[in-house]
């Protein structure tokens, strides 16, 4: 089976669970991971974020393998629009 496949079939639960698990070193319930799949599971990660999620986080992993970092202003760009109903100018009012 095609690891891009893989990839693509993973629900945001079970990233959820592998992020979870990258960060921490144990699954959800407490299970310590052993050290294959300490790099198993980042690189899992690694590959949703690149692949599918478009994740709002400040480091992730572009398509090309390459590590991307977004500036404050990208960020803030991607927070504010996400909490925003509507904008007004003082014209407006």
């Amino acid at each position: 089976m095609n690891i891009d496949h893989i990839v693509k079939n993973i629900t945001p639960e079970v990233f959820e669970r592998l992020q979870y698990g990258a960060s921490t070193g144990k699954w959800p319930d407490g299970t310590p991971l052993s050290e294959e799949q300490k790099q198993q599971t980042v690189q899992l990660v690694m590959l949703y974020q690149a692949k599918v999620s478009q994740s709002n986080e400040q480091f992730t992993i572009g398509a090309n393998g390459e590590m991307v970092q977004k500036s404050k202003a990208q960020l803030q760009k991607e927070f504010a629009s996400e909490k925003e109903i509507a904008r007004f100018s003082e014209n407006d009012l």
